[in-house]
């Protein structure tokens, strides 16, 4: 018959558990050792504001290596513990300090405690064979205690002689991680976690002269009006160690509904691959978390570089929690309200200084135009390219008329807006529309062909967009028929170049034949390419110029002349827009010599 019993979950089940398993990485420990100092620290400052304890001294936390012992050492002068609150918070692994506290205190306010002191502790275990407790309450009268276990299921508690109030834990550091008894290692430590912990950290302490390690009041806890433009670069400068200044920040101050304070720079553009990732670090009450933490921060902002702190997200939770918990969600939105803001009052208030930083800002937007439906609706407005006059526009002022459903059912197709994507290559082109008064607009950084498709996708009825080279004949053309006599002698000669041949009467009568390439093609062919597929080659159109009185010539030469001419002006058109093949450029070039002997012979 079966049975029903209750699961004990005992310390030896738990601790292999929470040594191994607890945290990704194990040297975070320190984080939380130094972090449970701060929380003690903070809990003193509340008792005696209440007037229920007494302030002795500065607030500081110590930390000690001794390679000779093989000890690292954390210490605190905060609110220490008694030795049943030691077999409380301690032995009952579960069981949190903080919340206690928070509880306990919770209409004076409980802002600034960070954690848990049991789980937070039992870390250290990660890089410790034995650990010690040195602690004595703030409590008039409070016997010290001292605490020792090996981590496994047993330890031991008794008295001891400690004379100041405040928690001293000893870490006897295992041999195969040996590493943290080192104080370049604990020094590179404490500046990842511990730079911006609210109290001032010393690292093996010599005298008078020592420096804290940390900044425990940094430049984002401060009110913006407080702080001046100098401050803000060298916080840039020593929080991400760049010494190329930032285009310009936001500072970031939310009270209400949810707490949030932080900085967001926008860094300069040195190289492509500087684009792909900024570093977002997130805080919580001045405690390091993690770096671009996407569930908190929208995948885009991560191109910047910034510190966000928020104290209403825990130090230890779930990538899962993040991603489903409202508060969370909320406080991105208004991450990414108050980036779009300060990008539309810069447009407006100074746009002089957002045109000459847009080369570097032109990527951060239009990816997260593409990203987040909300940031587009904000920053649509102040999304600018430059024309063939290299003059700065909005895009929108491109697009034209909404092309309604009747119109489109006829055939109407929405205002096409022509754009140059290398302007060496399109070098012809580009001369091409400028003679003929039209304009184009400048597609230059890596996510253009992305984002054009994007505003098509966004704006289907206003726009359509087509590079320079794919429609020569639709922009360029004058009012005529097509030349059948030359459409046939071109479709002769090149018929075994299998490409598309047709003749047009061109405004610019000077240039002989132009390659047009159809745009859905070309970009389809990116995009395999973009993705590692291998791509057939692109079919070409051949828009031959009526209008070139070179042209009209051909039509009275000899049969070998004509072929000659002909072959010539397609490599000509050819090399206009791409590089020619070894074989086309040998054929180009025998060409050339042949049209040169045959012209120095008539002169």
């Amino acid at each position: 018959m079966a049975r029903q019993g209750n699961i004990k979950i005992s310390s030896e089940n738990m601790m292999p558990i929470i040594k191994k398993w607890l945290y990704s990485e194990k040297d975070i420990f320190l984080r939380e050792i130094v972090a449970n100092a701060s929380d003690a620290i903070t809990k003193l400052k509340k008792l005696v504001s209440l007037g229920e304890a007494q302030e002795e001294g500065a607030y500081k936390i110590t930390v000690t290596t001794d390679e000779k012992a093989g000890t690292l050492t954390v210490e605190d002068n905060g609110i220490g513990m008694t030795e049943e609150e030691v077999e409380t918070y301690i032995t009952q692994i579960a069981f949190s300090g903080a919340a206690d506290f928070l509880e306990k205190y919770e209409k004076a306010g409980g802002e600034g405690i960070i954690g848990h002191f049991g789980l937070g502790f039992y870390s250290a275990y990660m890089v410790s064979d034995n650990i010690e407790i040195f602690t004595k309450s703030y409590k008039d009268g409070a016997q010290g205690v001292h605490w020792e276990s090996d981590g496994e299921s047993t330890y031991t508690i008794d008295a001891c002689d400690k004379e100041t109030r405040g928690t001293k834990i000893v870490m006897h550091i295992a041999e195969e991680e040996k590493e943290f008894l080192k104080s370049g290692r604990i020094r590179e430590l404490l500046d990842k976690y511990c730079s911006f912990m609210p109290y001032e950290i010393y690292l093996d302490p010599k005298g008078e002269e020592d420096k804290p390690v940390n900044t425990p009041l940094p430049l984002y806890a401060k009110q913006p009006k407080e702080c001046t433009e100098e401050e803000y670069k060298t916080f840039y400068r020593e929080t991400f160690r760049d010494y190329e200044e930032p285009l310009f920040w936001i500072h970031l101050n939310m009270e209400y509904p949810f707490r949030v304070k932080g900085i967001l720079y926008f860094p300069k553009v040195r190289k492509k691959v500087e684009l792909e990732r900024g570093k977002v670090k997130l805080y919580c009450n001045q405690v390091y978390i993690a770096d671009n933490i996407k569930e908190v921060i929208p995948e885009f902002l991560m191109l910047l570089n910034g510190v966000i702190d928020c104290p209403d997200i825990p130090l230890n939770v779930s990538r899962s929690f993040l991603q489903n918990d409202r508060q969370v969600q909320k406080i991105a939105k208004y991450i990414t309200k108050k980036v779009a803001d300060a990008l539309c009052d810069l447009f407006r208030n100074d746009r002089a200084k957002y045109e000459a930083c847009w080369q570097d800002l032109a990527t951060f937007v239009k990816f997260g135009c593409i990203k987040d439906e909300e940031f587009y609706k904000k920053v649509k407005d102040i999304i600018i390219y430059k024309n063939l006059a290299g003059e700065y526009r909005p895009i929108e002022s491109f697009f034209g008329e909404e092309v309604s459903a009747e119109d489109a059912k006829n055939g109407k197709e929405p205002q096409a807006v022509y754009y140059v994507s290398d302007e060496n290559k399109q070098a012809q082109y580009i001369a091409m529309f400028k003679e003929a008064g039209l304009d184009a607009i400048r597609c230059d950084t890596y996510i253009d062909p992305h984002f054009i498709s994007y505003l098509e996708y966004k704006a289907p009825t206003r726009v359509r967009f087509l590079r320079i080279d794919a429609d020569i004949a639709g922009a360029l053309k004058e009012e005529g028929e097509e030349d059948k006599a030359i459409l046939d002698l071109f479709q002769e000669a090149l018929k075994e170049k299998k490409i598309t041949v047709k003749t047009e009467k061109l405004k610019n009568a000077a240039v002989p034949a132009v390659v047009n390439v159809s745009e859905f093609m070309r970009r389809m062919s990116e995009m395999n390419n973009f993705y590692g597929i291998d791509a057939a080659e692109q079919e070409i159109t051949l828009v031959v110029n009526s209008s070139c009185e070179a042209v009209r010539m051909i039509k009275d030469a000899g049969e070998e002349q004509k072929k000659a001419a002909i072959n010539y002006i397609y490599l000509l058109a050819l090399m206009n827009y791409r590089p020619l093949k070894p074989e086309e450029l040998a054929d180009f070039t025998a060409a050339s010599t042949a049209f040169m002997r045959e012209y120095l012979k008539k002169n």
